[in-house]
């Protein structure tokens, strides 16, 4: 891997969580600064296998908001796509929710996280400004990165999304190795909803 002469991140420069989503440099060199690597495969998250009693409603919710949204509007992928699929997972899992969490590790490593679900897991789901997953994914992983830091929990790995509200990608952070692995798989709202909900609520399940 060809590493830069000089860090990509400025120590003495104060980094808000968004701030990453605006870098330019490749993701593995801003990950490298914090000594996490990046891979790329098809994660391959298990699913569920109980029942969704919501699911037939929320899919039909959706379907009939589409055709009349701005997709464009942040707000609006926000309040009828990301927020419906996080509420039914409360119901599936018994998770809370925490919507803008603010968590200050160090000046590199502070912000807002987007949401944040916990129950015995922890799961960090990231809205993807102006519908970019891919410079959306390393403000995902930076705040994995700090989450790592800011809890105490023994959780293993550490998992997270980006979506831009119609299309998730998947994200996990291994804790002893220091890896990140972006998913390869995307899923589809409302096409893949079911798949979707299930990983979700497998990650997050008590």
């Amino acid at each position: 891997m060809i590493m830069p002469k000089t860090p990509v991140i400025q120590p003495e420069q104060s980094y808000t969580f968004s701030d990453y989503f605006k870098l330019n440099f490749a993701p593995q060199d801003i990950l490298a600064y914090f000594g996490v690597s990046l891979q790329r495969r098809s994660l391959q998250l298990p699913q569920y296998s109980g029942t969704l009693d919501r699911l037939t409603e929320l899919k039909s919710r959706i379907e009939e908001s589409l055709p009349r949204l701005s997709l464009t509007s942040e707000m609006a992928r926000r309040e009828f796509l990301i927020a419906p699929v996080l509420t039914d997972i409360l119901h599936y899992t018994l998770a809370t929710l925490n919507i803008e969490y603010p968590i200050n590790v160090n000046n590199q490593l502070k912000g807002y996280l987007d949401y944040l679900l916990q129950n015995q897991q922890t799961f960090l789901v990231v809205e993807a400004k102006n519908e970019d997953l891919e410079r959306g994914f390393v403000q995902l992983a930076i705040e994995l990165i700090a989450l790592d830091q800011w809890i105490e929990s023994e959780q293993p790995v550490l998992y997270g999304a980006i979506s831009t509200g119609n299309i998730w990608q998947f994200g996990r952070f291994d804790r002893q190795t220091r890896a990140i692995t972006q998913d390869l798989d995307l899923y589809r709202v409302p096409a893949d909803l079911n798949d979707l909900l299930r990983i979700l609520v497998n990650i997050l399940e008590p």
